[in-house]
């Protein structure tokens, strides 16, 4: 994309962070600088451009983005995720600190837990500046990794652009294939050369999953049915573990672990579970403000904008910049103990 000396008029409409923050000022301040891979500004705002509709609406291309383009992307990160640009983020993946005994060991209410964080590989460009060349390179390294696994977390690589029709339906029934992005993504750049470059990794148990090129070079995952959401959150830090001991992750003191995305930054975390509350779903009222004391979200069965269906919902952590991943974990927990208690309590009622 080349730069281009005109505000976006698009944005005069928006109501995205990037309209909030990109003024006319601050455009004049970006719109010449480019990071060391050539990343510009127009690059980084294109999504929020195409789409006035977005709820963010910037995308960075490598690291350095967040400081060469630090006037746009500070306010962003402060507003959403609280967090000051002299704020340190903290990691910690050591599932020992976690205090999480299966909240429902009869299984009457969680259906359902994963846990999942994005990474990025150490000076390398993000999905929307990477070359061809270079996507394929981190496949090949990180499908080469995650093949030479054994145990539990031993499995088979499905490159996309090679990938036949029966294990084609086999990952669709498990919901594991993902699909080109979404426009929002196709604008940020995110969807070039698609499918090449692009695969899914599980474990024969079906309970470790790793998509390779999606938005983030690795989104590294950890699921299994029901409430045992410790022994999930252990499975994923010990693969995060061992694929770190040959791969160097995108990490600074300040934003964590760097993501494509403002929002995924620090953590790059979501643990949740899909959890039936019929009663609760009933009082939304109600069911808002526990989530809003133990900083959980609740989204629809099928993610964010859909619906609960059969009063089932996925509920996850809110906060991921300035929190460790035990603590990410530790808020759904509580979240989750607290909603099934009112759950209980109101079926206790009808």
């Amino acid at each position: 994309m080349s730069q281009t000396n005109e505000y976006p008029l698009s944005l005069k409409k928006s109501k995205s962070l990037l309209a909030k923050y990109l003024t006319q000022e601050v455009f004049n301040e970006l719109k010449n600088r480019t990071t060391i891979n050539g990343f510009t500004l127009k690059s980084a705002i294109n999504s929020g451009v195409e789409n006035p509709d977005s709820g963010i609406g910037a995308y960075v291309g490598d690291e350095e983005s967040y400081e060469i383009f630090s006037e746009l992307f500070d306010p962003i990160i402060e507003e959403y995720h609280g967090f000051s640009k002299d704020d340190k983020h903290k990691s910690n993946l050591n599932p020992d600190d976690l205090n999480a005994p299966n909240p429902d060991k009869d299984g009457n209410y969680i259906l359902s837990t994963r846990i999942r964080v994005a990474r990025n590989i150490a000076n390398i460009p993000l999905g929307p500046a990477i070359s061809k060349e270079q996507r394929n390179s981190v496949e090949k390294q990180v499908s080469e990794i995650l093949t030479s696994f054994s145990g539990e977390l031993g499995g088979k690589y499905y490159p996309l652009n090679n990938i036949n029709e029966n294990n084609r339906a086999s990952l669709i029934a498990d919901h594991f294939l993902f699909k080109a992005g979404d426009r929002f993504l196709e604008s940020a750049g995110l969807n070039r050369d698609w499918p090449n470059g692009r695969g899914i990794f599980h474990n024969n148990d079906k309970t470790f999953l790793v998509w390779i090129n999606e938005e983030d070079e690795l989104r590294i995952i950890s699921m299994q049915q029901g409430g045992d959401i410790k022994e999930v959150f252990t499975r994923l830090t010990s693969a995060i573990t061992k694929i770190q001991k040959q791969i160097k992750f995108a990490y600074n003191d300040h934003l964590g672990y760097i993501t494509s995305c403002p929002t995924n930054l620090g953590t790059a975390m979501r643990a949740s579970v899909h959890i039936k509350l019929p009663n609760l779903g009933a009082k939304m009222d109600e069911f808002q403000s526990i989530a809003d004391k133990y900083s959980v979200q609740i989204r629809g069965i099928h993610g964010e904008h859909s619906d609960s269906e059969g009063g089932i919902y996925d509920i996850s952590n809110k906060r991921r910049l300035g929190v460790t991943e035990v603590e990410c974990v530790q808020d759904m927990y509580d979240g989750v103990v607290a909603l099934i208690k009112r759950e209980k309590e109101l079926s206790q009622k009808t």
